[in-house]
């Protein structure tokens, strides 16, 4: 815990973070691109088609929000949130995970849920629920994105051994999740313990994974979400002038999820076109400027679409970016108070 304790810590994170960039720079200066090159190729970008591209990525958000709608469903009791609301709650949430170290975005959905659901006890925790099994669903999709890539893609070892480990831990969390939601049972929470009753409420937000036809749907979106990402990623090459195939672009999906799985900075810049340009250069037969530039043009086009929707959201919300900035320093304990405590201010200022 002291360990933990520390590594959160503004020394702590300065002393994980700083190697890791000075690696990364490092590492771009010594093996990095003609930056020439790299100029060239977004003289060839086709903005039309970049467009596109943008409008598959909102789609996606639609998608992945209906998803979450359909957990929500199964484990708030009514009146439930409409979708206007949790869609709204989710592109909040991406805009925290964009712009913040960490994955802050997780709790800010929940946070901006719950002041629009007042005067609801354990509200809270079984949202919380819901977000871990929406990202459980989430896994769906990626490894199965993730088994096309290895049988069809020409994948370095590196990432091959990375993605092996992936899928193990995520078959191993989709178990874990199944096993908590069917030990549920109803009791009373009369007499329980704060930590009794948390634990009880975020187990009732896992209520999706006992109900086949719920499960299937929300299973469906995500998917559907993952489709319309990858058909992102395939217009964007395009939009580059690089016409490659749906192995490769997988592949690029892939990498870009990996890249950013342990957040060491926002958005892991460098490190993450570092990964996606490597394999289309080494693999592929693409001029790696050429390839780093496309890697460039895709994160910014993601994270245009997060930041944009999100802070459009934000100011529909009445919060600040001050606030989703604060979550990010305090420990978890210390967010999901500032959550509960910020839901609760904010849902008296409306009611008063």
């Amino acid at each position: 815990m002291r360990v933990l304790a520390i590594l959160r810590s503004p020394v702590g994170h300065i002393a994980v973070v700083v190697p890791g960039i000075v690696l990364v720079v490092g590492m771009l200066w010594w093996r990095g691109p003609n930056w020439h090159d790299v100029g060239d190729a977004f003289t060839l970008v086709r903005w039309g088609l970049l467009a596109g591209a943008v409008g598959l990525n909102v789609l996606s958000i639609v998608a992945r929000s209906l998803a979450w709608s359909i957990v929500i469903g199964e484990a708030v009791p009514a009146p439930r949130p409409r979708h206007r609301l949790v869609f709204s709650a989710f592109c909040v949430g991406l805009l925290a995970n964009v712009v913040l170290p960490g994955r802050v975005g997780e709790l800010a959905r929940v946070a901006v849920l719950i002041r629009r659901l007042p005067g609801r006890s354990g509200l809270w925790p079984r949202l919380l629920g819901t977000v871990f099994a929406h990202r459980i669903f989430d896994l769906v999709p990626s490894l199965g994105l993730i088994l096309y890539v290895l049988i069809t893609a020409k994948v370095p070892s590196w990432a091959t051994t990375s993605l092996i480990v992936v899928v193990g831990v995520g078959v191993a969390l989709f178990a874990f999740g199944i096993a908590v939601a069917r030990r549920h049972h109803l009791v009373t929470l009369d007499g329980l313990s704060t930590a009794r009753r948390i634990i009880a409420n975020a187990r009732v937000g896992l209520a999706v994974m006992r109900s086949p036809a719920p499960a299937a749907g929300a299973i469906f979106f995500q998917c559907l979400g993952w489709l319309c990402q990858l058909f992102a990623v395939w217009v964007t090459l395009r939009a580059f002038d690089l016409h490659l195939g749906f192995p490769a672009t997988g592949l690029v999906l892939v990498l870009m999820n990996v890249a950013i799985i342990v957040p060491l900075w926002p958005g892991n810049i460098g490190l993450l076109q570092a990964a996606v340009a490597v394999p289309l250069a080494h693999y592929y037969g693409v001029d790696y400027g050429h390839a780093f530039a496309f890697a460039v043009g895709l994160q910014a086009m993601e994270a245009s679409v997060g930041v944009g929707v999100g802070l459009v959201f934000l100011a529909r919300e009445g919060l600040s970016f001050a606030a989703l900035r604060g979550m990010g320093k305090q420990s978890d304990a210390e967010r999901i108070e500032n959550a509960t405590a910020v839901a609760e201010h904010a849902a008296a200022r409306s009611s008063g």
